[in-house]
This record gives structure tokens, C-alpha cells and sequence, in this order.
């Protein structure tokens, strides 16, 4: 992507995102579907795993909502964005206690070339922070949702089940369980898009 093109990008971003913490649903939604594709590649190429590619992306978008009052407008959306699904993904990891590919391996976007940095195991990026900010803000949104999306969430990221395994719990059928969990997902921006101003 050339330069030009690139600070055109980054400047309708930083509009969006303006939009977005006004309330602007839409505005947001032109965010995903701009970075949609690749924060997937992104998440593919950290974790390995596709059955969790959908999954993490959509979570990496709940986060960056959460926190867009924390975004400097002095950089670019996209590297903040992309900083959000690296760390995101590490965290992911770590939990999973999955093998990391090769740091040296670089990821091709639209924003051209970008290395990963893959902390030590001994380094904890605000982890108690992150935590009380997601559990505060998480549990409301849970709680504001009907009764069958909240099950299906719950069993999915709190009690870290797989799609089988909330199918054999529920009785429904894993394309169900998928249809439940991304419906509960969009109701859950939905109720976030009012707390961001806080945050």
C-alpha cells in the first residue's frame, strides 16, 4: 500500500472511530469489515487453528470496542487494531498452552509487512487490569442478553467448552450453537456501544 493511500486510510479511520464512540453503530461495523480479513489472517497465522479463527477475530473487535476511549489518535488505527489481536492471541496461547509459530515470520496485510513480538513467559502486559476491565464490562453485557444466548456464551468463554461439547450439553446442533454465538456477539456490541464512553 502506498504511503498516500495509507495516511488517507489511517485519516478515515480516526473518523470512524470518532463516530463509533459517538454512538454510530454503523461507523464501527466499517471498521470490522475493513479489518475483518486481516486480523483473521493475523489470528490464523499466531494460532494455528482455524476452527478458532472466527472466534478470536470477533472477540478481537469486542475488545478494540471496549477500548476505543483508550485510542491515541497519533497512531494508526490499524497498528492499535493489529496490537490488540497480537496480544489477544498471545493471551490465547498462553491459556491453551499452544505451540507458537517461528517470531520471525512475518505477516503480510494490506498495510504491507508486520512482525510479531512475542514476549517472554515471564511478562504479563496489564493482565490485572484487562482482567477487571473484561470481567466488569463482560458480565453486564452477558447478563443483558436473552436466556439462550447468554447459555451458549457462557459454556463457550466462560466454561471454555467446545462447539460438540455445547452441543451435547444443550441438545442443539453445532451450526446452531454457531448462529446462537455470533447473534449474542452482535447483541453484546450492541450493549458495549453505550459503555465505551467510560472507558
Amino acid at each position: 500500500m502506498k504511503e498516500e493511500e495509507r495516511h488517507r486510510r489511517a485519516e478515515e479511520d480516526a473518523v470512524l472511530v470518532k463516530r463509533a464512540m459517538a454512538g454510530d453503530e454503523k461507523a464501527f461495523k466499517a471498521l470490522i469489515r475493513r479489518y475483518k480479513n486481516p486480523i483473521a489472517q493475523i489470528v490464523y497465522k499466531l494460532i494455528r487453528d482455524r476452527s478458532q479463527v472466527e472466534d478470536l477475530t470477533q472477540e478481537v473487535f469486542i475488545k478494540a470496542f471496549q477500548h476505543l476511549g483508550d485510542f491515541d489518535y497519533e497512531h494508526q488505527f490499524a497498528s492499535w487494531l493489529f496490537k490488540i489481536a497480537n496480544n489477544h492471541c498471545i493471551d490465547y496461547i498462553r491459556k491453551k498452552r499452544l505451540r507458537v509459530y517461528s517470531i520471525d515470520e512475518q505477516i503480510r496485510t494490506e498495510e504491507g509487512q508486520m512482525e510479531h513480538e512475542i514476549p517472554d513467559s515471564t511478562y504479563e502486559p496489564d493482565l490485572n487490569m484487562l482482567r477487571e476491565q473484561k470481567t466488569r464490562l463482560i458480565r453486564t453485557a452477558i447478563d443483558s442478553l436473552p436466556k439462550k444466548y447468554r447459555e451458549v456464551i457462557i459454556l463457550r468463554h466462560q466454561e471454555e467448552l467446545s462447539y460438540e461439547e455445547i452441543a451435547k450439553k444443550t441438545g442443539l446442533p453445532v451450526n446452531t450453537i454457531k448462529v446462537q454465538l455470533f447473534r449474542a456477539r452482535e447483541m453484546m456490541y450492541k450493549f458495549l456501544k453505550d459503555k465505551i464512553r467510560h472507558y
